[in-house]
């Protein structure tokens, strides 16, 4: 467990970083704006293609892996709506903090599992963290929509949020990707390194995004709205995610990788969506720098349990 607390180090420090360098005078605001979009349309589409494109998929069993990380998001979008009749009449969460409290729960941080993914494990551990993003992002995102519309003060634009569904640039990196394996001896070779490069940036410059988007000041409230997802992101939920993927057969380094799916924190990008659509969008905010500070201690001990039940 101290192995992996020092391998997860650079991250926190690199994430820590990025939140200080938003406060210092030396970057103007505006262009953590033009990282944020570079990253989200260039960047981490890159770093997926390039990790789904070069993976070797032949000795793994991918199956059991997506079935279970589906099947147990699946779960928890049940359960977790469910509890909204149990929060309403304990006055615990009003009814636009739920739906920041669900998005929080659910969401997750691919491009940390991907950092990390690539420090503590071979190729193929990155390639399955960014198969299992492209698997769930959109009904992640169909799913947030949807709860944050009818809990939310705003109606959607159906269409647009449509097109926008169809147009993930995460969605169409990883469908290129796997297209691509496909290429009678693979890619060009100046145009592979160069997208090499690209990935290799797309790790460090997306850690640093992540840091200047946490709001530290926020977190610090008693609240039950920040608090109960903190708990069930990083405790409930990679407790299912593992204990689904033991029933359904996944072992090895296999449930090392579904149990770094579930450990990471709440992605920020969840933050817009709960902005234009009426959620509690400062609540986002806090909740997800909770998040992030909890799970330096949190994703060590979820590896570790998976560990031992791996074998």
């Amino acid at each position: 467990m101290i192995a992996t607390f020092e391998s997860l180090l650079p991250i926190f420090l690199l994430i820590i970083a990025g939140n200080l360098l938003r406060r210092s005078p030396l970057i103007d605001q505006e262009a953590w704006t033009g990282l944020e979009q570079i990253g989200f349309w260039f960047l981490y589409p890159a770093l997926l293609f390039a990790s789904i494109l070069k993976a070797d998929f032949s000795r793994l069993a991918l199956g059991p892996l997506i079935f279970s990380l589906v099947a147990a998001l699946t779960i928890a979008m049940v359960a977790v709506l469910a509890l909204w009749p149990v929060f309403r009449s304990s006055g615990l969460i009003d009814r636009g903090e739920f739906s920041t409290v669900y998005q929080t729960a659910l969401r997750w941080n691919g491009f940390m599992a991907l950092a990390i993914a690539q420090k503590l494990f071979p190729p193929e551990g990155v390639a399955v963290v960014a198969l299992s993003m492209a698997a769930i992002v959109i009904p992640i995102n169909l799913v947030s929509v949807l709860v944050v519309t009818r809990f939310g003060d705003s109606s959607a634009d159906w269409g647009t949020i449509g097109r926008r569904m169809a147009t993930n640039p995460l969605v169409l990196s990883a469908t290129a990707g796997l297209l691509a394996r496909f290429i009678p001896g693979g890619l060009y070779g100046p145009l592979d390194v160069t997208l090499d490069l690209v990935a290799r940036a797309a790790l460090g410059m997306g850690l640093i995004a992540i840091g200047a988007g946490l709001r530290p000041s926020d977190m610090f409230s008693a609240r039950p709205a920040l608090w109960i997802p903190v708990a069930i992101k990083l405790v409930a939920y990679p407790a299912l995610l593992v204990g689904t993927g033991v029933l359904i057969g996944v072992e090895g380094q296999s449930l090392m990788w579904l149990a770094l799916c579930g450990s990471v924190p709440t992605a920020m990008n969840g933050y817009l969506l709960a902005k234009q659509l009426g959620g509690d969008a400062p609540l986002y905010a806090a909740t997800v720098t909770m998040q992030t500070a909890v799970s330096f201690f949190s994703i060590p001990a979820v590896l570790a349990v998976a560990g031992s039940l791996a074998g």
